[in-house]
């Protein structure tokens, strides 16, 4: 169906699935490939990620790269379709993961973004930033960390006492422990003050505020691929403000493309990206340590300094006000991938 003369998802995803079935492929040692050696992806993706990322426009960008994309039929063994060369995938639910698993263990040679043992690594916020902390990165033009934190899993009342315990500094920005993708899950809160602290709801993250000119970087990672954008985030709070404020106060989800700062007139000292180097020494550790090459990170740098950088927040195949900056990368990340399947191909043919 077309509207304006544009094609439509459904549309465009039919092209691409007859395409693909119109392939002749031939058989040799190890995984199927297409004698045009095209790429072919098979996703499986929630009906708002998929509407929201394939959009006609890459589709077509993307086959004329010689890359497919189709469609995993969720009511068929996954093992009875493809043959694929890249899985794409953003589900949940034990049985989806059980399959996936199952699937990429006896198919090595296919590429799977992401194994979801990696994934579910950040669905927890107490062990997503745990790698980050490990790390030692203070040699490479920066230093980068993570805000102290502490996690509350039950009874509420105690919370001010924990915090007191902990020595944690006001104010604390709460998040949810678990991330679900749900919306509930990236509910942020700043406390002011540690007796308004019982009001909130474990299981919980508290993480000490550190002010960084109300600036976050978003740093995405697509394999070895780094694109970095600026957004809006919460202004810095000063002493007197928090000798003066208290409760906790919900404060919006400050990622949203409607909040982008890549085009406003900011202090260089709060402007600039943290440096490529420390940024491609940061992606490489973590993409060793996660076992994930699609993914971003959330990083802040402390106000007042040039170099010493926080970890706030990973989120895997982010969302849909994100994908700007993840669509173009992702199918960089997918050609210079088909570009070396045809080497190694072509290789093992000489």
């Amino acid at each position: 169906m077309r509207l304006n003369g544009e094609i439509q998802p459904e549309e465009e995803e039919r092209k691409v699935t007859d395409s693909f079935n119109s392939q002749t492929y031939s058989i040799g040692i190890g995984f199927p490939h297409s004698q045009s050696h095209d790429l072919v992806v098979g996703y499986a993706l929630t009906s708002k990620k998929k509407k929201s990322f394939l959009q006609p426009k890459l589709l077509c960008l993307a086959r004329n790269k010689g890359i497919f994309f189709v469609a995993i039929d969720l009511n068929r063994p996954l093992s009875d379709q493809g043959p694929f060369d890249v899985v794409l995938h953003k589900l949940s639910g034990k049985d989806w993961c059980a399959n996936i698993e199952n699937y990429r263990q006896k198919n090595p040679e296919v590429t799977v973004l992401d194994p979801p043992y990696a994934i579910e690594h950040l669905h927890n916020r107490q062990s997503m930033l745990q790698d980050v902390a490990d790390l030692n990165l203070s040699d490479c033009h920066g230093k980068v960390g993570v805000p102290r934190q502490l996690v509350i899993t039950k009874d509420p009342s105690s919370i001010p006492c924990e915090v007191n315990k902990a020595g944690l500094k006001l104010p604390l920005v709460a998040k949810p422990l678990v991330v679900d993708g749900s919306a509930k899950s990236h509910e942020l809160f700043l406390a002011y003050d540690q007796f308004s602290l019982a009001e909130l709801e474990p299981p919980l993250v508290l993480q000490e505020f550190v002010n960084h000119g109300g600036i976050l970087f978003k740093v995405y990672i697509v394999g070895e691929i780094i694109k970095v954008v600026r957004r809006f985030s919460l202004p810095n709070v000063s002493k007197r403000e928090l000798e003066k404020v208290a409760g906790v106060f919900r404060f919006p989800r400050v990622s949203s493309a409607a909040a982008s700062a890549d085009d406003a007139d900011l202090e260089p000292s709060v402007a600039e990206h943290p440096p490529q180097p420390l940024l491609e020494n940061l992606a490489r550790e973590l993409r060793l340590r996660l076992g994930l090459r699609l993914f971003n990170i959330d990083m802040i740098r402390e106000h007042g300094t040039r170099d010493v950088f926080y970890v706030i927040d990973i989120n895997y195949f982010p969302g849909k006000y994100n994908l700007f900056a993840l669509k173009p990368n992702l199918l960089y990340f997918l050609i210079r991938f088909r570009l070396s399947s045809v080497v190694d191909s072509e290789t093992h043919h000489m």
